[in-house]
């Protein structure tokens, strides 16, 4: 076995595979980029060394490693762990690059090849797979709409575009190009027939340099946002075993003919609803290869807790020439476990993402029941640069039920104060019924998201009447300690000969803005909101939580300051609140995300600009696309709120913009006299 071993990653993946790599007694070196000097990953291993080039520098990681003395690369996913020439290139430099060949990365990378490749094999293959021509467009008229645009290289659903006629294909491929050179450093694009509502199911190969190759069950992974899987869960409710088996040989078969070696995810496109009715029960659902992931995939953990294997350190083990320790018939499936992946980025502003400081952090408790993995640590800072997915939840129990109920508890007891995230929308999607039977697809969210919205408990929750009055209390209180640095007769805090009056505040949190009155102290008060009155009483349960009492109802919250920014956080149950005072007759509620009324065009997301489409004095109708803004590899267009002239573009491209920085000004029609 290896003495040492570096991490070519960073985030979750990197402090995960160290988890396991000192389990074995394995030294973990890191390396980090500029923006992640201080992220933990860099903190938990032995020894870390900068990147001034980033995690895409080939020659800066292997130079790192030879320095560091390591003999091994782990590559994690995303970034170099696809890459040929990287693992080409480590060989070279006699480093063991933990994953397959080169080769096999390079016949599965090229999704055309892929596919070639695993259909001689006899593996079937998505319907209306086209190659890419000179005339893309063509070739996408000529299949028929809808239709997929998709990078040849890479995978995780990035750069994938739906494309449902002829008139979105420029701006589609387009956009696509853009995100492909930028995520994989190849803009070679494919198109496929888009087949309408399938489920996403993974199975999981593992094989070594000896010719033993197995797989280790499958993924169900149909619960996906914008082609990006959102919760995923072993082994799927939709398969029986004969039909788990057939799938898991087709898969090793898929691996077999390309060489390879080490752990890899071949997907497959299967069909869900209206099978059974077909005629052909006993055959199981129709399922077709649709791309080969060569590495360790996002969603491992789920396998490893009903495998009870370290996929790890069996990457690790076959890199150093070890052969699998078990053949098919010891693989075991015991229970069900399931995974949610914890974004940052804000349901209620269309998942857009978010960044900030976490400046307080509230994770699981771990145990056979419950993981978490995760990059995140008080003080981390969440910027733009990288994929925002922060940390992954999992659950295990003997029955998917009692997973289902797992998870929704772990993410309760989640919280992350100073940056969004998408919690609340988590626990709002495994408790819908159609999750819970079981009734999956891989456009279930979009048209759950489509046809109920916020009101749809999908996209957050406003600030509850628990939080508003905790936020008041804690704002109240602040006014009360202020007694304690100077005269008691100076601090505006209501108090009058006989009683308390009352002392007003208007509070807002993402865009909402309530006036609220308290009178009394923070321990004993009497709160007016919306001419509703209830007695409330606030009490410290440690430095940063509380409880907050109303009508002898108590419920803890998680509390931050945001000394900088003036903002309160609180967290209850995975939600996460900011919270902001104004004085009254502030507005409070100013508007975000554009002012439609003023012709204001505002960045509904920190990142950088990527295109501008206008330029001033030119005349734009309402919704036509003036800037794309880029964050954590997601493109956002952003329109024109209203008819009228531009008259100021205040970004140029590649200048970096915060959430609500002004892009651009556009003149209404009609708004000069």
């Amino acid at each position: 076995m290896f003495g040492s071993v570096l991490i070519a990653n960073r985030g979750e993946i990197a402090v995960r595979i160290i988890r396991t790599l000192r389990a074995m007694g394995v030294r973990p070196i890191a390396v980090y980029s500029d923006a992640d000097r201080d992220a933990r990953h860099v903190r938990e291993a032995d020894l870390a060394v900068r990147l001034p080039g980033g995690y895409l520098d080939v020659e800066g990681v292997v130079a790192a490693a030879l320095s560091t003395g390591a003999e091994a690369v782990h590559p994690g996913y995303g970034f170099l762990a696809e890459s040929g020439a990287f693992a080409r290139r480590c060989a070279e430099a006699g480093l063991v690059f933990v994953g397959p060949p080169p080769e096999a990365i390079e016949a599965m990378g090229d999704k055309i090849r892929a596919k070639a490749t695993v259909a001689a094999a006899g593996v079937p293959v998505v319907p209306g797979g086209a190659e890419p021509a000179d005339d893309l467009a063509g070739a996408a008229r000529a299949i028929g709409f809808p239709v997929l645009i998709k990078p040849s290289a890479g995978g995780g659903g990035k750069g994938m575009v739906l494309v449902r006629s002829a008139d979105e294909l420029p701006e589609a491929i387009a956009s696509a190009r853009r995100t492909a050179l930028a995520a994989f450093g190849d803009g070679t694009l494919l198109v496929e027939r888009f087949v309408a509502n399938p489920r996403h199911i993974e199975i999981q190969v593992m094989a070594d340099a000896h010719g033993n190759a197995v797989h280790l069950g499958e993924r169900e992974c149909s619960l996906q946002r914008r082609h990006q899987k959102i919760v995923e869960e072993a082994p799927s409710p939709l398969l029986d075993p004969a039909t788990r088996a057939r799938m898991g040989a087709a898969a090793v078969e898929a691996a077999r003919a390309v060489g390879y070696v080490g752990a890899g995810t071949v997907e497959f496109i299967v069909q869900g609803a209206g099978w059974a009715d077909a005629g052909t029960p006993e055959a199981g659902p129709p399922y077709h290869f649709m791309e080969m992931n060569t590495r360790l995939q996002v969603e491992h953990p789920v396998t490893e807790m009903v495998t009870g294997l370290d996929l790890v350190e069996l990457q690790l083990r076959i890199a150093a020439g070890e052969p699998l320790p078990f053949g098919q018939d010891d693989v075991r499936l015991t229970g069900h476990a399931v995974e949610a992946r914890v974004y940052a980025e804000d349901p209620a502003r269309g998942f857009l993402p978010t960044g900030g400081r976490v400046l307080a952090l509230r994770e699981p408790r771990e145990g056979r029941a419950v993981r978490v993995d995760s990059g995140l640590a008080e003080g981390t800072t969440v910027g733009g640069d990288y994929d925002p997915m922060l940390s992954k939840v999992v659950a295990w129990a003997p029955d998917r039920a009692g997973a289902l109920r797992a998870l929704d508890r772990a993410l309760a007891s989640t919280a992350i104060l100073g940056v969004t995230t998408n919690i609340g929308f988590l626990r709002g999607l495994v408790a819908r019924p159609e999750v819970a039977a079981g009734h999956l697809d891989t456009g279930l969210v979009e048209r759950l998201l489509r046809e109920e919205g916020p009101e749809g408990g999908l996209s957050g929750e406003p600030l509850p009447l628990d939080a508003l009055v905790a936020a008041a209390l804690l704002f109240h209180s602040r006014t009360e300690r202020g007694a304690e640095r100077g005269d008691p007769w100076d601090v505006a805090d209501g108090w009058r000969i006989g009683e308390h009056a009352w002392t007003g505040y208007r509070l807002e949190s993402q865009g909402d803005a309530v006036d609220v009155r308290v009178r009394g102290l923070a321990g004993a008060a009497e709160v007016d909101v919306n001419g509703h009155s209830l007695s409330a009483s606030l009490s410290r349960r440690g430095s940063d939580e509380i409880a907050v009492t109303l009508d002898h109802t108590t419920l803890r919250h998680v509390v931050a300051w945001d000394e900088a920014r003036g903002v309160l956080w609180l967290g209850r149950d995975g939600l996460v609140w900011p919270v902001v005072r104004h004085e009254l007759g502030d507005p409070g509620d100013r508007v975000r995300g554009g002012g439609a009324a003023d012709g204001v065009v505002r960045s509904p997301m920190p990142g950088t600009v990527l295109v501008v489409k206008a330029e001033v004095g030119d005349r734009v109708s309402a919704g036509q696309p003036l800037v794309v803004v880029e964050a954590m590899k997601m493109e956002h267009s952003v329109p024109a709120p209203v008819d009228g002239v531009v008259t100021e573009l205040a970004v140029r491209i590649g200048q970096s913009v915060e959430l609500d920085g002004v892009l651009a000004r556009v003149e209404p029609d009609g708004s000069t006299p």
